[in-house]
């Protein structure tokens, strides 16, 4: 008994990270069809080929790495997305990881991944890597203040830092409706932490790649996978803080969260494919200016709406 309570919650969140990271890569390249610009070999099968294709590439080797940390850093990384993702509460009974401080546990997902980021530039000990790390940790904070206001409102009608508890207070009135301004902030913070579309400061092609200018071969494999691997991890949170969770009509509760995510990762993927680069000034003035006081007064409001 002892034996499946661990290996199940494994095998769930396994499950979904791959399945999920595939189908974020079709889930982009229809999008990219879409907008004028297929991918080879379509979109199902584009992300299959570039995979096989970088599983048999050479891993490239800059001078003087620090080689344990530039290895590490993309397996962290996905790890990260996998522990986020394993608090996320797909049915009342089916919670792979049910802390009662939930919503602390993804907090410190969101801090880490800005330590392993920046280690991903830094370890490669090459310049464009370097400002690729550094970029990122001058938006990294505001991501994780911004993220923790937005989810405490919603913990506050719930009464509890527990996702599974945010669900269920969810069920006459979803928080999506109840605090309108916090999962617009929310998928910012995923396209942001992420450095996907917009917010692709990290890995930007005016850095020819970034903190992974320098990667290839497997390692850029498992760099792509993560990066994908935590917008699923971010699809499940919003879903669970945001629209209800499994709560819905005549669906099983496991179905209801599978499609919510994945129409929290089509309309990010979207809007990465939308809107426009942001300029790294912009977005630190865009962040600490406008999202983070916006932020504060999604947080006011549900205050004030849990007291009334």
């Amino acid at each position: 008994m002892i034996v499946n309570e661990l290996i199940l919650p494994v095998i769930l969140v396994t499950i979904v990270l791959v399945v999920g990271a595939y189908l974020v890569a079709v889930i982009d390249g229809m999008i990219a069809a879409a907008l004028g610009t297929p991918q080879r070999g379509g979109a199902w099968l584009a992300p299959l080929t570039q995979g096989a294709w970088l599983l048999t590439q050479q891993a490239n080797a800059t001078e003087a790495p620090d080689w344990r940390a530039w290895r590490l850093a993309p397996a962290l990384y996905l790890a990260l997305a996998a522990t986020g993702l394993a608090v996320v509460p797909f049915s009342p009974t089916l919670i792979p990881t049910d802390l009662v401080t939930s919503v602390v546990l993804w907090g410190s997902v969101e801090a880490l991944a800005t330590v392993v980021i920046f280690l991903h530039g830094w370890s490669a000990n090459t310049l464009l890597a370097l400002i690729g790390a550094y970029r990122y940790v001058a938006l990294g904070l505001s991501y994780i203040l911004i993220s923790m206001f937005v989810l405490i409102g919603v913990a506050l009608p719930a009464e509890s830092l527990q996702f599974s508890q945010v669900v269920a207070s969810q069920e006459g009135l979803w928080n999506v409706i109840r605090q309108p301004l916090g999962l617009p902030l929310f998928l910012i913070v995923g396209l942001g932490m992420t450095f996907w579309g917009p917010f692709n400061l990290a890995d930007s092609r005016d850095l020819a790649g970034g903190t992974a200018s320098t990667v290839s071969g497997p390692s850029r494999l498992v760099w792509e996978l993560a990066r994908a691997a935590m917008l699923v991890a971010f699809s499940g949170v919003a879903a669970s803080a945001f629209l209800g969770g499994w709560l819905g009509p005549w669906l099983p509760g496991p179905l209801w969260v599978m499609l919510k995510m994945l129409g929290v990762l089509a309309v990010l993927l979207l809007l990465g494919r939308l809107l426009p680069r942001v300029q790294p000034e912009r977005c630190v003035t865009l962040m600490w200016v406008v999202l983070l006081p916006l932020s504060f007064v999604d947080l006011i409001w549900a205050g004030v709406e849990a007291l009334l």
